[in-house]
């Protein structure tokens, strides 16, 4: 295998700031013998290491995790070190329905980061297929917040969580993706320490088990990566009001109407009053109503979300003794016809969506981005080379990742993270099926709130797909519709298209077969019902020295599995240009109405990333790239699109004085 050298290309000023070493992370047993208790911790050395690994430290992730749903003056961060230890258990293929009788008696073996998947150099741990484990913390509550409750909110555990507070079972929850909460106002001493501990059952995708994994494997090897356990993002503790907000649905739409349902902790109907802010402050509107229902009111001549102009509102909520912070945008999608074929459109124009297939791996964190810098420099990596978009891959981020989308007017297309990819040896079962719902549900509810998501994705490339009537997308596109009619979805990306939905997606490697008459199965041709859409394309490769790899023989070993691998950055950047003009070609003569490029950065063994895994190469010739998207916008301007740099004209399509 030939390794080729790429000189530094990102220009970010902040890739230059990086430790270039790091201490090993194993403790001798002599450190141990001098220091008794859980062994302290460190980062372990991963295959690969990024600008961020060595300067995350031991508080990770300290802003608010949800900001959508505010309450600054009463929160506190969980993140940092707790400690860990594997479980004692039967076979990993025992029933997981409830934890080891006797949870662990004094400190556990290991300190560990939280938040963080086990299996990474973050977490301090590296382990691999530990299925059962142990987390736990010691944790204070202000003695000022006695007479009110007490939450602990987890924004993901993966995949099965138990929850004790002093001793006693206080929760438990089933989904590696979604949040939940407990309340622990009745376990906890105020004004005292208190202990947290965690148990978590990972099955990943060891048979019996068809859950819900993306692209986790417990054996990876090149489109398949290392699974994620454990404790994956943020845990924190928030003193409510015990009638309190636990979710806020908030859409604003193109004509100013804002749509509201503020859903309360108790079965009380309770009365809700809304503000709107302005940029500086100033109250544009107002509104009053209900807790559990929606209800709708109207702000004047709002400046529109797009892409070019992320215009974002404030908002304050307060129900009852409860008061949040949130925000929204105003902007509307929806399936429209443009000179006579059916297209996306974004406040009632034809927009045509250009991005890359993201991800979200980590060579340091697997599925925990090092820092919140690190994640926005992926995105701020996008906006540069000109695309207005990103398909979010088969896994759900954290809040603050569709925040960062939300200001900097990135349009996200969300999948369901995947069952497990052998559907016709495990096809899944109904009561399987049902829970893949119920986690479908929970990630759109979760996440219909923010104006930069624009459709969701249920299923990828059969993955979890029934292969007979009754077709699962067919009992599943209506419930999606129901829960959040103010988006597109797309029923099947890439193959076995049986018709549901607002998308025809073709996956086709390298060159795109965009919205045309031809196709290659197991994708089907364009359907005129739906918006042409080309779900994957490009995935052309370009080897590097070793110092930028997933330094693991198996993943090393199937690099040659590219779809397509260039010789040099030259030939990558020639050859990409081409696909490009293909695509254009397909937007001229055809229904082409997006694309989606084969991808943000590396992983693992596959070597087709804008940037390489460590985010310190940058593949592209930027001035190119930029040239080359702006091209496809202007084709698709000459077909009734928008126009302009990012397929926008820039949104504002309505101003006042803002506060």
């Amino acid at each position: 295998m030939r390794l080729l050298f790429i000189p530094l290309l990102v220009s970010f000023t902040f890739l230059a700031a990086h430790a270039t070493s790091a201490e090993t992370s194993q403790t001798t047993q002599t450190e141990q013998s001098r220091n008794p208790g859980p062994v302290p911790y460190r980062v372990q050395k991963p295959p690969l290491d990024t600008p961020w690994t060595y300067t995350v430290g031991t508080n990770p992730w300290p802003q608010h995790p949800r900001p959508q749903l505010r309450r600054d003056d009463a929160w506190q961060n969980l993140n940092g070190i707790w400690t860990y230890q594997p479980a004692a258990s039967a076979s990993a293929s025992a029933a997981p329905a409830t934890p080891p009788a006797t949870p662990p008696a004094g400190e556990l073996e290991r300190e560990v980061l939280v938040p963080s998947c086990i299996e990474s150099g973050l977490s301090g741990i590296q382990a691999r297929n530990v299925t059962r484990m142990w987390f736990a913390r010691k944790f204070s509550v202000p003695a000022s917040w006695e007479g009110r409750s007490v939450v602990v909110h987890f924004d993901a555990v993966d995949y099965e969580a138990t929850v004790f507070v002093n001793g006693g079972e206080v929760g438990s929850h089933v989904g590696g993706y979604d949040r939940f909460t407990v309340d622990v106002t009745r376990s906890v001493e105020f004004g005292g320490e208190n202990d947290l501990l965690v148990f978590v059952h990972d099955p990943t995708d060891m048979p019996p088990y068809v859950n819900p994994v993306g692209k986790q494997k417990s054996t990876p090897s090149h489109i398949w990566y290392t699974p994620c356990s454990g404790i994956w993002q943020t845990v924190w503790m928030e003193s409510v009001p015990s009638n309190h907000i636990t979710r806020l649905d908030i859409s604003g739409d193109m004509n100013g109407t804002v749509t509201m349902t503020a859903h309360g902790s108790t079965n009380q109907s309770t009365p809700v009053e809304v503000s709107v802010l302005g940029p500086n402050g100033g109250v544009l509107a107002t509104a009053s109503s209900l807790s559990d229902g929606p209800f709708s009111f109207a702000v004047p001549s709002p400046i529109l979300w797009s892409p070019s102009s992320p215009a974002l509102y404030s908002v304050r909520v307060k129900m009852g003794d409860d008061e949040v912070s949130s925000y929204t945008g105003f902007r509307s999608i929806s399936m429209g016809v443009v000179e006579g074929v059916k297209r996306p459109m974004l406040n009632g124009e034809f927009v045509f969506l250009l991005g890359t297939l993201d991800q979200g791996y980590w060579p340091d964190g697997i599925y925990t981005p090092p820092s919140h810098e690190a994640m926005r420099y992926d995105l701020q990596v996008l906006k540069e080379l000109g695309f207005n978009m990103l398909r979010k891959h088969i896994k759900v981020e954290p809040d603050l990742f569709y925040e960062a989308c939300d200001r900097m007017g990135i349009m996200v297309v969300q999948d369901m993270p995947s069952l497990p990819d052998d559907t016709e040896r495990r096809p899944p079962d109904a009561m399987q099926q049902d829970e893949f719902q119920r986690q479908l549900e929970a990630m759109v509810d979760n996440h219909k709130s923010h104006p930069s998501i624009v459709a969701w994705v249920l299923f990828n490339e059969g993955w979890g797909q029934l292969r007979h009537p009754p077709w699962f997308e067919a009992r599943l596109t209506p419930v999606v519709r129901a829960l959040d009619p103010t988006r597109l979805i797309n029923a099947v990306s890439g193959w076995f298209d049986h018709g549901f939905g607002d998308f025809s997606d073709n996956h086709h490697y390298p060159t795109p077969q965009c919205g045309t008459p031809f196709a290659t199965p197991p994708s089907s041709a364009y359907d005129a019902r739906r918006i042409g859409f080309q779900g994957e394309f490009g995935g052309i490769g370009l080897n590097v020295s070793i110092e930028h790899l997933w330094n693991v023989p198996e993943a090393i070993a199937t690099i040659n599995q590219t779809y397509e691998l260039a010789a040099d950055r030259a030939a990558y950047n020639a050859r990409s240009r081409e696909l490009f003009g293909m695509l254009r070609s397909q937007v001229e003569q055809y229904a082409c109405s997006g694309g989606v490029w084969t991808q943000t950065s590396d992983v693992e063994g596959e070597v087709n990333g804008l940037l390489t895994y460590d985010r310190r190469l940058l593949r592209p010739e930027v001035a190119q790239w930029k040239e080359d998207t702006r091209s496809v916008y202007e084709a698709a301007a000459a077909r009734g699109g928008w126009g302009g740099g990012d397929g926008l004209r820039g949104g504002v399509r309505h101003q006042q004085p803002l506060g």
